[in-house]
C-alpha cells in the first residue's frame, strides 16, 4: 500500500506582506510573496476590509510547483486567529478617538473578524476539502524561524507590530514543539513605535529600513530622555509604551511634536543637513531604544530557556543594526533569522506549525536556501526578449558579468529561482563594483532613486568573509540580516558598501547555495583581488522583479548598463 502524500498550504493575507507556502511531508516545495506577482508593494494595504484578499498568484504558483490542485491539499494553515483578535480588542479601551470603523473600534474589528473568517470560505470555494486551521499569528512567526532552523533546542523571540493582540512573545523551542513562555500585548509594541515614528519623520509606515539608515547619522543622546518619557524599559527587557502620547491607532502627532519640540515632517528626510539633523537624532534615539529592548529580551530568553541558540522573527527582526549589536553581546553561540522574517514568513510558519506542532511530525527540513520562488526556462527568457524586440547575445554569464563590473558598469543579474524575503540575494540583483567611490550616487541617479544616507550592501564569498568583515560563522550573515564591522584595512578598498558607522549588511554567499552567483564573485575576485560585489535589489520603486518581463520593464525604464538573464546579455546600446 502506497502512503498518501500530505500537502500543507500556508497562507498569510491578514494585514500585508501576503504570501503562500506549500510543503509535502514536511519538505519545502515552494514559497513566494504576492507582491512579486501583482507588482504592488507589500501586496496590499493593511485595512479592516481586505484580509480576505487572498494571495491567489502566490497560491497558484505553489500549487503548480507541487503539481497539484487545492483538492489534493490536506491542510491549509492561515496565520491569524480571528476569534482571539476580536475578543482581545473588544476588551481594550483606547484613551483617544479613533476614526469610525477603523482598527480598534467595535465596528472595525467586527468587519476585520468577518473578513478573516471569509478566508476559509473562499479557499473552499476554490476546491479545498481538507482541514482549515486558524493559527495564532505569533505561533506562526515562531514556527517560521525555529522549525526550519538547524537548532534542536533554542530560545525564540517574536517582535513585531501586532498579531491578534500580542506584540512580543518568547518561546522555548525543543525538537518539534514550541512552548510559549512570556508575552507583551498592545499597546506596548516596538513594531508600532517604528511605524509611528516613520510617519513622524515623513516616511510611510513601511520605511523602517530608511529610518534605520538615517539613525546612523544621528546622536541618540539628544532625544533619549524624550523617549524615556513614554517608553519604559525593565531590566528583563519588558517594556511599556504610553499610548496616550503615541496614539498608535490614529494619525495624531501633536503629543510627539510637543515632546520632541519638532514638527512632524510633511515629506521624508532626503538628506542629512543642518535642517534635518534633529530628525536624524530622533531616529538614532529610536534605534538605541530598540537595541536596548532586544538585547535585554534576548538575555532574559537565554536565562529562561537555558538555550545557547536563538531564533528571531517578526518585522523587528529585520533590523540588521540591532541584530549586529546583539551578536556583539555574544549571548548565544548562533542566531538564526530566516530572510522572510516579516509577515511574509508566517505562511511558511503556518505550514510547519501544522506539520510539527499539531500533527506531531518530526523535523526534517532545514532552511538553507531562500530561492523558493518562480524559475524561468531558457526558452521563456528568450521568448520575452524576442517579444520585446531586444538584441541579445549568449555569453558565459559569470565571466562576462565580472568583466563588465570591473569596467564600471551596472549589471542587472536575473538568474534561477526568485528569492523569498525583502532583500535580493543574488538571483534578482543589481550589481556594481564596490571599489567605486561614486557607486551610491551612480546607482541612485541611474536606477534606485534612494536617499543618499541609505547604505548599499555587499555580497562576499562565504569562505572569504572573515578576511573582510568582523564576522563569525553565524547564520544571519547569509541573508543580509546583520550589520558587521568592515575590517579597518579593507574599508578604503570597498567604499561603496561601507556605511557611515563602518558597518556593512553582508550576504555571505555559499557555493552550494548559489553556484552561479558564487562563480561570478569568484571571477570578479580573479580580476580585481576583491571577493565582494555591491548587491542591491533589482527594482525601481517597485517590488523586486519576478519574471523576465518584469526584468525587461525595469531595465528599459532605467539607465542600467547591462541586463543578464540566464546566459543572455542585453546592453543599453542594443535597446
Amino acid at each position: 500500500m502506497v502512503n498518501k502524500m500530505t500537502y500543507i498550504l500556508g497562507i498569510n493575507s491578514v494585514y500585508h506582506e501576503s504570501s503562500a507556502c506549500i510543503i509535502k511531508d514536511g519538505k519545502m516545495i515552494a514559497a513566494a510573496e504576492e507582491e512579486r506577482f501583482n507588482r504592488i508593494k507589500h501586496a496590499k494595504e493593511a485595512r479592516v476590509d481586505n484580509a480576505d484578499e487572498l494571495p491567489l498568484n502566490a497560491i497558484d504558483f505553489c500549487l503548480k510547483k507541487a503539481g497539484i490542485t487545492l483538492a489534493d491539499v490536506e491542510h491549509v494553515g492561515y496565520s491569524f486567529n480571528p476569534e482571539k483578535r476580536l475578543q482581545k480588542n473588544k476588551e481594550h479601551t483606547h484613551p483617544y478617538d479613533i476614526a469610525p470603523g477603523d482598527f480598534g473600534t467595535i465596528k472595525g474589528e467586527q468587519i476585520f473578524f468577518q473578513k478573516n473568517k471569509n478566508v476559509e470560505t473562499k479557499i473552499r470555494e476554490q476546491g479545498f476539502r481538507g482541514t482549515f486551521s486558524y493559527l495564532d499569528h505569533h505561533d506562526c512567526h515562531a514556527a517560521s524561524s525555529f522549525f526550519v532552523s538547524r537548532f534542536d533546542d533554542a530560545a525564540v523571540l517574536v517582535i513585531d507590530g501586532i498579531g491578534e493582540f500580542e506584540t512580543t512573545t518568547m518561546y522555548k523551542g525543543r525538537g518539534n514543539k514550541l512552548e510559549k513562555l512570556e508575552l507583551i500585548e498592545f499597546p506596548h509594541s516596538l513594531g508600532f513605535l517604528w511605524e509611528k515614528m516613520c510617519k513622524y519623520l515623513g516616511f510611510t509606515e513601511y520605511d523602517a529600513c530608511k529610518v534605520m539608515g538615517l539613525a546612523s547619522y544621528g546622536d541618540a543622546a539628544a532625544y533619549r530622555q524624550a523617549f524615556e518619557r513614554f517608553v519604559q524599559i525593565e531590566n528583563d527587557g519588558h517594556f511599556t509604551i504610553d499610548d496616550r502620547i503615541t496614539q498608535f491607532r490614529n494619525d495624531s502627532f501633536e503629543n510627539l511634536e510637543s515632546l520632541f519640540g519638532l514638527d512632524k515632517r510633511t515629506e521624508p528626510v532626503k538628506d542629512v543637513t543642518s535642517m534635518t539633523q534633529k530628525y536624524a537624532d530622533v531616529a538614532a534615539a529610536l534605534q538605541n531604544i530598540t537595541e536596548e529592548i532586544v538585547i535585554k529580551l534576548a538575555r532574559t530568553a537565554k536565562e529562561k530557556t537555558g538555550s545557547k541558540k536563538l531564533c528571531l522573527s517578526g518585522g523587528v527582526a529585520l533590523n540588521c543594526v540591532t541584530n549586529g549589536k546583539l551578536l556583539e553581546e555574544k549571548l548565544f553561540d548562533d542566531i538564526f533569522i530566516q530572510p522572510a522574517a516579516s509577515d511574509a514568513g508566517t505562511s511558511l510558519g503556518a505550514a510547519y506549525y501544522i506539520w510539527n506542532q499539531l500533527l506531531d511530525k518530526p523535523r526534517e527540513y532545514v532552511f538553507k536556501s531562500p530561492f523558493l520562488g518562480p524559475v524561468y526556462t531558457e526558452q521563456q527568457i528568450k521568448q520575452a526578449l524576442d517579444s520585446n524586440r531586444l538584441t541579445y547575445t549568449r555569453v558565459d554569464a559569470p565571466q562576462t558579468a565580472a568583466r563588465l563590473l570591473t569596467d564600471g558598469n551596472l549589471v542587472a543579474w536575473f538568474q534561477g529561482a526568485m528569492e523569498l524575503g525583502p532583500r535580493a540575494l543574488g538571483n534578482r540583483s543589481l550589481l556594481c563594483d564596490p571599489r567605486r567611490k561614486d557607486a551610491v550616487a551612480l546607482l541612485n541617479h541611474k536606477v534606485k532613486h534612494r536617499e543618499p544616507f541609505r547604505p548599499f550592501c555587499p555580497s562576499v564569498l562565504a569562505e572569504k568573509a572573515s578576511e573582510w568583515f568582523d564576522v563569525d560563522n553565524v547564520s544571519m550573515s547569509e541573508y543580509m540580516l546583520g550589520a558587521f564591522r568592515v575590517l579597518p584595512s579593507r574599508k578604503e578598498i570597498i567604499p561603496a558598501v561601507v556605511h557611515v558607522d563602518d558597518t556593512a549588511r553582508i550576504q555571505a554567499v555559499e557555493k552550494e547555495t548559489n553556484t552561479k552567483y558564487h562563480a561570478l564573485i569568484s571571477a570578479f575576485e580573479k580580476l580585481t583581488g576583491v571577493p565582494v560585489l555591491l548587491n542591491t535589489s533589482f527594482n525601481d520603486s517597485e517590488p523586486i522583479v519576478c519574471s523576465p518581463q518584469d526584468a525587461i520593464n525595469t531595465f528599459l525604464k532605467t539607465q542600467i548598463d547591462y541586463l543578464l538573464m540566464g546566459d543572455f546579455l542585453v546592453s543599453r546600446g542594443e535597446v
